[in-house]
């Protein structure tokens, strides 16, 4: 199919396969820019009508100020903190993304950290490999019988709380932004009533200049009880230097921690050369298990992220989709 010309993609980052096929499907022509630097998209922007992007560079107005014939910028994936939602928005050019196409990764990793910290099993799987075989050191907690605080009530905190409904908890959700309504496996509840109650919270909220350090001292001062952490959401929502007096206090019993705040801002690596004493605490620690921001990362996450960007962008030119294409 000849591609019109409103039809114009510039990947900018990778994506599954299955994006393409379903757009040149539908006549749009995709053009790999994958390579290029800052410089170059920013000069050549123009030329397209949608731009594919990930986490490798900032979708601001120094990339963005010649982008005359652009209708949307797709993320692949969750997080928008990368895209300058409110200049995007003043040029009339959509932001879209997939957080549908990973969140059930998002819920499920949450989960396995939990019960990997609960039941010390990193710990002990590294001890057996060496020969050292330690039972009553060993002795995990159940998860059965514990309350839950999830804090941010989006695709990711739905699909956290829907993989907890087997497991016997009770689960507190807080959204400040959003109407939460008590449902069949949990109860909507304020952030006092968390602190007052949980004995495990979990993140599920964006990075904005709100959520910035919104795990810190002065919020885990408030736990009535000793508490375990999770995060799947951005690194620097949790003060890691404030995390790390608490471990060593023991107002958190442990910490399931996918991201960290020494990733760079493509989330393909951390400062490795600088890191400070907090994180070498972290890496110490048995009470702390770590994953390298792939929470969402799933073969599965893969194609249905891509083929969710693919179904908003067809929404966006107002082209249905067959559902064959669309599973």
């Amino acid at each position: 199919m000849q591609p019109a010309p409103d039809k114009k993609i510039l990947l900018i980052d990778s994506i599954h396969p299955a994006f393409s096929s379903l757009m040149e499907a539908h006549g749009f022509a995709l053009i790999d820019g994958t390579g290029w630097t800052v410089e170059e998209i920013g000069a050549r922007i123009g030329d397209y009508n949608g731009v594919v992007i990930r986490s490798r560079i900032r979708m601001d107005e120094t990339v963005l100020r010649n982008a005359g014939s652009l209708r949307f910028i797709a993320r692949a994936g969750a997080g928008m903190e990368n895209i300058d939602l409110k200049y995007a928005a003043g040029r009339n050019i959509a932001a879209l993304h997939a957080p549908e196409g990973n969140r059930d990764a998002v819920g499920e990793h949450a989960i396995g950290m939990l019960l990997s910290l609960f039941n010390h099993l990193n710990r002990a799987d590294d001890e057996v490999r060496r020969g050292i075989w330690k039972r009553e050191e060993n002795r995990g907690v159940e998860l059965q019988g514990k309350t839950v605080g999830v804090i941010g009530f989006g695709n990711m905190g739905t699909a956290f709380v829907n993989k907890l409904a087997g497991f016997g908890v009770e689960v507190l959700v807080y959204d400040k932004y959003k109407e939460v309504e008590d449902g069949n496996y949990y109860r909507k509840a304020s952030l006092d009533e968390i602190t007052h109650a949980c004995d495990v919270l979990s993140l599920h909220v964006p990075l904005t200049e709100e959520t910035t350090y919104m795990v810190n001292d002065a919020i885990m001062s408030r736990f009535r009880k000793n508490f375990y952490l999770i995060n799947t959401s951005r690194g620097k929502n949790v003060h890691t230097g404030d995390l790390v007096r608490n471990l060593k206090s023991g107002k958190v019993a442990g910490a399931a921690l996918d991201v960290l705040e020494y990733e760079t801002a493509s989330f393909e690596r951390m400062e490795s050369a600088s890191l400070p004493e907090a994180f070498q605490y972290l890496a110490s620690s048995d009470r702390v298990i770590l994953s390298p921001h792939i929470a969402g990362w799933t073969v599965e996450s893969n194609v249905k992220i891509a083929k969710t960007l693919a179904m908003k962008i067809l929404q966006l030119y107002k082209i249905p989709m067959l559902n064959q294409e669309i599973k």
